[in-house]
């Protein structure tokens, strides 16, 4: 499986929110990441979705700064 298409299976989370989100994130910028931010996504999406959803709608952030800097570019997308 390519790695998109692996990214893009674990974009699909339980929370239509997040569904929206992510994927509006993967048609957008994700052409555009470096090796190094696509490892902060795939961090990103470890996180339980009830956490991912905090950091999207801006209510928590991660602890790791790689992980805030694509973060911010999912909420822009």
């Amino acid at each position: 499986m390519k790695e998109l298409d692996r990214i893009r299976w674990h974009c699909r989370r339980g929370m239509l929110e997040l569904d929206l989100a992510l994927n509006a994130f993967l048609e957008r910028h994700f052409h555009r990441l470096d090796s190094g931010e696509v490892d902060a996504f795939n961090e990103l999406l470890a996180y339980p979705d009830t956490d991912l959803l905090d950091f999207i709608m801006g209510r928590a952030e991660p602890e790791s700064e790689r992980v805030r800097g694509v973060l911010r570019l999912v909420r822009g997308a």
